[in-house]
């Protein structure tokens, strides 16, 4: 299993817009295609930090998922022009995680 924990920068004033947008497009749209969004988080300190946390089976699969993602006309048309509009890409981490043996995410 691989993790992605993901953290944005919002624009100034766009957490709220963000949020909604992730759980109302974004996430059912990965979703729909197989990807395992494990939990969507803000920051209880931080008004322009979101966070969020996807697993994949393999390399593979991230692979192929994220083909099948980022270079679709839904993403390419609808959700990355609202995406700009909101995020500082400039600014996006994603750091890999690997589950250790007695971690309850599995």
């Amino acid at each position: 299993m691989i993790f992605e924990l993901r953290q944005y920068r919002m624009k100034p004033g766009q957490r709220e817009r963000w949020v909604k947008w992730m759980e109302e497009k974004i996430i059912p749209y990965q979703v729909s295609l197989g990807v395992t969004v494990l939990g969507s988080f803000i920051s209880e300190e931080d008004p322009d930090l979101y966070v969020w946390l996807r697993r994949f089976d393999s390399e593979q699969e991230r692979q192929r998922l994220y083909a099948e993602m980022y270079e679709s006309p839904t993403w390419i048309n609808e959700i990355k022009p609202v995406n700009d509009g909101m995020i500082i890409r400039e600014k996006i981490q994603v750091t890999r995680l690997l589950a250790t043996p007695r971690s309850v995410i599995q």
